[in-house]
């Protein structure tokens, strides 16, 4: 079985966001994989352990991203794909274009990914690109059986679960919940040093960056205001609902 994993390097979550002059910086920043990629990664593998195959990781972005995808294959991938020109950098219609251009070098039965990257939230890549591979998709799976030529997959849905089959090829995006990344082993880093990776450009995919230009702009990043301290009413219950409605109707105006 041939599985293609997306992933994205993303800023560690717990890292403090700095935004100067308007752009996010990334002084001193710790980088890893996007977390809910961190699943397709760990599923692929396990797919590749229980039924055999090999699993490739792609990523677009920065050289930084490499670490990225040397983790990928530390965990146990068994090559990577590294998009590293500046000119395919964009917002998700760029990116998913970007990939389809490369997944469609080779022939995949099983395209995986996260459901959403943690740092722009949009959840759009995976099925962009499925739709610019005229594949199947389903998003945010929790649970995957492979049969054959075939998928099972449970999804939460409005607090219940849903189960969907497809045939591959198939693209599914991982959430919570469906398995526990492993932690890279300490062979697997050494192996991961010999594994092949491979840098692309604009000209190795045959695109021309002027036809994929982004479809958005970013004009301004913000942090939220601070929140302000809160206020504790005191005093009897009758009094404390009357404050409590004199604040909201003077101070909040809500009512």
């Amino acid at each position: 079985m041939n599985i293609l994993v997306c992933l994205k390097q993303t800023f560690d979550t717990e890292e403090k966001i700095v935004i100067e002059n308007g752009e996010i910086s990334e002084d001193g920043v710790e980088f890893v994989i996007n977390p809910y990629d961190e699943y397709a990664v760990e599923e692929a593998i396990k797919i590749k352990e229980e039924q055999g195959g090999e699993v490739t990781v792609l990523s677009v972005g920065p050289s930084r991203a490499e670490s990225a995808l040397r983790t990928a294959l530390a965990m146990g991938a068994d090559k990577a794909i590294l998009v590293d020109d500046e000119s395919l950098f964009g917002d998700e219609y760029t990116i998913s274009k970007v990939l389809a251009a490369v997944a469609k070098r080779d022939s995949y039965d099983l395209i995986l990914g996260g459901y959403m990257a943690v740092d722009d939230g949009s959840a759009q890549v995976g099925p962009r690109l499925a739709e610019e591979l005229d594949i199947p998709h389903i998003s945010t799976i929790t649970g995957l059986e492979v049969n054959g030529d075939k998928v099972k997959v449970e999804k939460d849905v409005e607090g219940d679960t849903e189960i969907i089959e497809a045939s591959m090829p198939v693209l599914l995006t991982a959430q919570q919940g469906l398995n526990e990344p492993r932690y890279p082993s300490l062979p697997g880093i050494m192996k991961a040093k010999k594994k092949p990776l491979e840098r692309l450009t604009a000209g190795d995919i045959g695109i021309n960056p002027d036809e994929i230009k982004a479809k958005t702009e970013v004009l301004d990043q913000f942090l939220p205001p601070k929140k302000e301290a809160g206020k504790i009413l005191e005093g009897e219950l009758d009094d404390q609902v009357k404050e409590l409605v004199q604040l909201l109707r003077n101070e909040a105006k809500v009512i």
